[in-house]
């Protein structure tokens, strides 16, 4: 098929260049010259894995084209696919974005002849597609709704393994305004994927994605809710009352004798919370829209409110830990908000360095991907170093501290024999190292969740 793809932000780019790695012809309109550019010249504008070989090889075969002009986007394809930010500001999601996207669009149907179906990726509230979105189109291309097709398909992509999860999608969700959006539209997955299509209405699709992302969430903030009873009560470690947790056979059942964890029991791990671009701004916006109903859902706001506080509560751990954080030297191991991703948005470690150089203390901060739009957000913080190369540094640190489970950080920390580890206290933000290793190895270390 001809697919246009409306914005190639993150969730644009892997969704077009994965679609033409499936077969389909893909142009990517952006209004970038230099994104644009960069696609053209086969280079990601984010870092994803297997996102670059994926770009090259469609660009070199001739399945994907950026272009500025959305004009041409929408004329010499069947499909726009609008992947357009929708930011959380004050008390809702931003729409003036997809809305003046949204807006072009119909003015370039109002010319063209053939059937069109326009379709909504963006994570949007319920009702925005069959209210809003389908009104501008009206308006601007002077046709009913009808005349051309009209969907809504959520993305459920984890950044990190982003290709991965678009290449085998466990569920493709599709709301439609009508029989012919469906049909016309279920043909960008039919035959090109392996995975359950989910037929429902624009409205419930458009909930599935904030209900997804709100369960996981919630997963999240529960286990340090477990981690803040752990530490107080003196004597537990939060990670072992969580594995108990999970061997309930509903969590996690038994086939033939072998016990299988589902990946969502990942979420039921003890940590610096959630960050990034989808689940802080989720939450917050179908918090927004359920109070706008009369509703308050005060498990999404605590869910949302023991997040928030995650990170100060490391801050005071070190500063109890530590006694004082003025001028004490502090390796901050990971910036991106997770490992595989170059994302800093809301990342719990951008915040944590902020903090401890508010307490004046001395930040040595390391990310293998993340640390040239580290050092662009934290500017103007005082005491605070970016490192290229962490291990090298001949620095006695007082404490390190994981934030993003990067795998040459843990390789690091578990060999031990880095001279800064035998002085330091490491304090593991994301449990993510074990800690009987660490006690046998006179090492002093400590986390989220244990007393």
């Amino acid at each position: 098929m001809k697919i246009s793809i409306v914005g190639t932000g993150y969730v644009g780019l892997v969704c077009g260049v994965c679609l033409a790695k499936k077969g389909h012809n893909v142009i990517c309109v952006d209004s970038q010259d230099e994104v644009v550019e960069k696609i053209n010249n086969s280079e990601a504008t984010i870092f994803e894995p297997r996102l670059s070989e994926y770009i090259e090889e469609a660009v070199t075969e001739g399945r994907l084209l950026a272009t500025t002009d959305l004009e041409y986007g929408v004329v010499n394809s069947e499909i726009s696919i609008v992947c357009i930010g929708t930011p959380y500001k004050h008390d809702g999601i931003d729409l003036s974005y997809i809305e003046k996207a949204v807006r072009d669009i119909g003015r370039i149907l109002r010319t063209k002849n053939s059937y069109h179906v326009i379709c909504i990726k963006s994570t949007v509230i319920p009702s925005t597609t069959d209210t809003l979105i389908k009104n501008i189109l009206e308006e601007e291309s002077g046709k009913k709704t009808g005349e051309f097709g009209l969907a809504m398909n959520p993305e459920f992509l984890r950044e990190g393994e982003a290709v991965m999860d678009f290449m085998n999608p466990d569920r493709i969700v599709i709301g439609s305004y009508d029989d012919k959006s469906f049909e016309r539209f279920k043909k960008v997955y039919e035959g090109y994927f392996e995975a359950p299509v989910l037929r429902v209405s624009l409205r419930t699709a458009e909930l599935i994605k904030y209900a997804s992302n709100s369960l996981l969430a919630m997963l999240i903030s529960y286990s340090n809710e477990i981690a803040a009873i752990s530490e107080a009560s003196g004597v537990l470690d939060a990670e072992e009352v969580l594995y108990g947790v999970t061997l309930d056979k509903r969590i996690c059942p038994k086939t033939d004798g072998n016990l299988i964890r589902p990946e969502i029991v990942q979420y039921l791990k003890s940590g610096r919370g959630y960050g990034g671009s989808c689940f802080p701004k989720d939450l917050r916006a179908l918090i927004a829209f359920s109070e706008g109903l009369g509703y308050v859902p005060k498990l999404l706001k605590a869910t949302a409110e023991i997040n928030e506080k995650q990170v100060m509560k490391i801050a005071d751990r070190l500063e109890k830990e530590l006694t004082n954080l003025e001028g004490r030297r502090i390796l901050v191991l990971g910036l991106a908000f997770k490992q595989n991703s170059d994302d800093i948005r809301e990342s719990p470690s951008i915040r944590l360095v902020k903090l401890l150089s508010e307490k004046k203390a001395l930040i040595y901060a390391a990310d293998p991907m993340a640390l040239g739009k580290a050092r662009k957000a934290l500017e103007g913080y005082q005491g605070i170093f970016c490192l290229e190369e962490y291990e090298k540094i001949p620095i006695n640190f007082e404490a390190i501290v994981l934030m993003t489970p990067w795998q040459e950080y843990l390789d690091f920390l578990s060999n031990g024999n880095s001279e800064s580890l035998k002085t330091a206290l490491l304090f593991d933000g994301c449990r993510a190292l074990e800690k009987y290793k660490f006690n046998e190895s006179g090492i002093k270390y400590t986390g989220i969740g244990i007393s």
